[in-house]
């Protein structure tokens, strides 16, 4: 008994180092984004194909690795995986030129792009079901913290380093410690299946999910409706869809001549997986609102961006106790109060964001109160409710969750862009319709000289005799004519109040979409309420 809590024990640990690793990687190279395309010559464009291609090798891995996983041993996959992982990270850290940087991403995507599958899938075989929420939970904080942490990370390293390099190397001795381990403390478990490898099926899904997926990273946030009717959009997006629609009828005629498809029909039939795999898109949405709560402590709240990163610390630690938390609100109260805890907390915590921030010590509660919650759903939750019932193709399950999870992470930040941007559109109109009353508010209350304020009175006679319309440009022509410095000054801190209105405007339609979102989850989870309660008795 001791031995298996002692084998037990040194498979979570090793998962969730794996999964940390693996989704730091995506984050932390956000950090060096600049750097890496500097140090290559490729403009900002080709160089976000770095994250692209990272992004598109995770969608396609997961639910291949989830499947190979099942029917080959999960303790085999994941030293393979992990060994894919660290030669694909020695690959990048050498890389000559840029595209062979651009696939030793992808093949360091591949290796880490099944690592949470498979270890979810390893503790819902081997741990009983009462402790496995607090293990998912436990891999889950470990999948969100990485995420969070991952651009602050890769700043910290790129400031002692000074290479971008070493944010890809650090990888390598990492996986070859866990390749050990995992031979010499992972016990194996796999599914009894019979037959043939589908590999007809394994093709079809990858091409469907890198048209699927390609087709939706091309979308723009500005121009949302207009963008979709782009080819690169809906021409790569209608090619997927029709691939997985011939995928459906090859893998049913498989399945109904007793084979082993690589994308089980029979998961796909049942309201209650589907159901769940909404919510997990839904989740996936909501993840993403985190990305952009750095960029709003800096430009809302004007926390400097070398700073930012440590205001982040209290939504991490948030993040990791709520899917902690989470785990045991699984094992103590089932999965559906879990997910409708998570529904309710995110959305008072983003709810927060634009009716209540004003100070930096609100911005903590806030981030705090909305990462708790996205913890709460990130690791047991989903996982139990897609696998209940099933006796096999557990990774499988985990592993189509998981796409789910990746396509609203894809669509999500588009949308929220999209607020943002046409926030900052209305700067013009601000500057015409608000500046005048914000500047004199200002120089009222600022101890400004006589000299300061005969310069204003001079300056707004000008440009009023000028004809010009207040504008951003404007005052940047007339910011360099003034000599007072506090009249400078009180400009200065007009315009940054301008932009901060349109960065508040921007930002409060991104986090009541995410307020929406979470509204949807609990909504969501409600129907499924009856619908499982059936299944589960059938």
């Amino acid at each position: 008994m001791a031995e298996k809590n002692n084998t037990q024990t040194w498979a979570i640990l090793l998962f969730s180092i794996g999964v940390f690793m693996a989704a730091l990687d995506n984050g932390i190279i956000s950090a060096a984004l600049t750097t890496i395309n500097s140090s290559f010559d490729v403009t900002p464009n080709w160089g976000a194909w770095g994250i692209t291609l990272y992004t598109l090798g995770l969608a396609v891995s997961v639910p291949i690795v989830g499947k190979l996983s099942d029917r080959y041993g999960r303790k085999r996959l994941f030293i393979v995986e992990i060994a894919i992982f660290g030669i694909g990270s020695l690959l990048v850290a050498l890389s000559p030129n840029f595209t062979f940087y651009l696939i030793a991403r992808f093949i360091q995507a591949l290796g880490g792009g099944g690592i949470f599958i498979i270890g979810s899938s390893h503790i819902l075989s081997t741990l009983p079901v009462e402790k496995q929420g607090k293990a998912l939970g436990m891999l889950g904080g470990m999948n969100g913290i990485a995420a969070v942490l991952g651009p602050n990370l890769g700043s910290v390293l790129l400031d002692l380093t000074g290479s971008w390099h070493f944010l890809f190397l650090i990888n390598v001795p990492i996986a070859i410690a866990l390749v050990i381990l995992g031979f010499l403390k992972l016990e194996e478990t796999k599914d009894a299946t019979g037959g043939k490898l589908d590999l007809l099926g394994t093709i079809l899904l990858s091409m469907a999910i890198l048209g699927i997926m390609y087709g939706l990273t091309n979308i723009e946030g500005v121009n949302f409706f207009e963008s979709i009717l782009e080819l690169n959009v809906y021409g790569y997006f209608l090619a997927g869809i029709i691939l997985l629609l011939i995928l459906i009828i090859h893998e049913s005629r498989l399945e109904k001549r007793g084979g082993d498809p690589i994308l089980p029909i029979r998961l796909l039939s049942k309201s209650s997986y589907l159901l769940t795999l909404l919510i997990g898109a839904f989740s996936g949405a909501l993840l993403a609102g985190m990305i952009f709560i750095p960029a709003f402590s800096e430009q809302v709240l004007g926390i400097a961006q070398e700073n930012a990163g440590y205001w982040m610390t209290p939504l991490a630690l948030a993040a990791g106790m709520g899917a902690a938390m989470g785990g045991m609100f699984v094992d103590k109260k089932g999965p559906i109060f879990a997910v409708l805890l998570s529904g309710i907390i995110s959305a008072i915590g983003f709810l927060l964001f634009p009716m209540w921030i004003e100070a930096k010590w609100q911005f903590i509660i806030a981030s705090s109160v909305a990462g708790f919650g996205m913890g709460i759903i990130l690791g047991a939750p989903l996982n139990i409710l897609a696998t209940e019932k099933l006796e096999s193709d557990k990774g499988t399950a985990l592993a189509t969750l998981s796409l789910s999870r990746q396509i609203g992470m894809t669509i999500a930040p588009t949308i929220y862009a999209g607020f943002i941007a046409r926030g900052f559109n209305q700067i013009p109109t601000i500057f015409q319709n608000d500046f005048p009353k914000i500047l004199q508010d200002n120089i009222r209350e600022a101890n400004i000289s006589e000299a300061g304020l005969m310069e204003f009175q001079t300056l707004s006679a000008q440009v009023t005799s000028a004809g010009e319309i207040i504008s951003q440009e404007t005052m940047s022509q007339a910011l360099t004519q003034i000599q007072d410095q506090e009249l400078l000054e009180v400009i200065q801190t007009s315009v940054n109040q301008v932009t901060t209105v349109a960065a508040q405007d921007g930002y409060g339609g991104l986090f009541y979409s995410a307020v929406v979102i979470a509204s949807l989850i609990i909504i969501t989870t409600l129907i499924l309420i009856p619908i499982r309660k059936r299944s589960l008795q059938g």
